[in-house]
């Protein structure tokens, strides 16, 4: 799954969910925020342009290779620092606006723990949102995409941030869920085969579809 042509394809079909987020939450010039599992850094950098130069983004990932493909990405966006941290134990210089994350929870151990910890780093009134996927939700026709969740420890986490919100004592103000759809040799199509070495173009594909939570930090 890690391989660059999945994440860079996976970052396409998957960027209406981050563009709604970020409008139904306003985020605009200033803001401080923390990409938790930033990867490639996609999201980082998109952040980063909304931030401003007047705000600042922590691209916080396990991988130290991650962190220096972010920092090279990221290079012209003088407002995203690269850390290598776990997500379980980040510890960030200053409270941030927002934590996000997206497609990491479903490779943790212990999702609660990584939410505890984002919503550690948050300031009183700031939000946290959370982007993951019911894999076993994705469809080829009307056949579920099993290979999908082969190697993830929780493939259908998505369903249950909500209530892992919720046990947490943050105060949850919206969620819903996004699925790309495709027909014939599309992004979505292009992806499926990159995930599973299967091209399917005479079928409609959609991929798992993404649930977004978002939840406010109150202390």
């Amino acid at each position: 799954m890690a391989n660059r042509v999945a994440i860079e394809l996976r970052d396409d079909v998957y960027r209406r969910p981050l563009e709604t987020a970020t409008e139904r939450l306003g985020i605009g010039t200033g803001w401080k925020c923390v990409d938790v599992g930033a990867g490639g850094g996609d999201v980082s950098v998109a952040l980063g342009k909304i931030v401003g130069p007047s705000g600042r983004v922590f691209a916080v990932d396990i991988d130290p290779q991650r962190r220096d493909q972010v920092a090279e990405i990221a290079a012209r966006e003088t407002q995203v620092i690269a850390l290598t941290q776990a997500a379980e134990e980040m510890v960030l210089p200053e409270k941030v606006d927002l934590a996000f994350c997206r497609f990491l929870l479903l490779q943790v151990i212990d999702p609660r723990r990584v939410i505890e910890r984002m919503a550690s780093v948050v300031k009183n009134g700031g939000w946290i949102v959370i982007q993951e996927a019911i894999t076993s939700a994705g469809r080829v026709g009307e056949a579920p995409i099993s290979a999908l969740s082969s190697s993830m420890k929780h493939p259908d986490i998505g369903i249950m941030v909500p209530q892992l919100v919720n046990r947490l004592g943050l105060e949850m103000t919206d969620c819903w869920a996004e699925a790309p759809v495709g027909l014939g040799d599309t992004s979505v199509s292009r992806y499926l085969e990159a995930m599973t070495d299967v091209l399917v173009v005479d079928e409609p594909v959609m991929l798992p579809p993404v649930v977004t939570t978002i939840a406010r930090v109150t202390t």
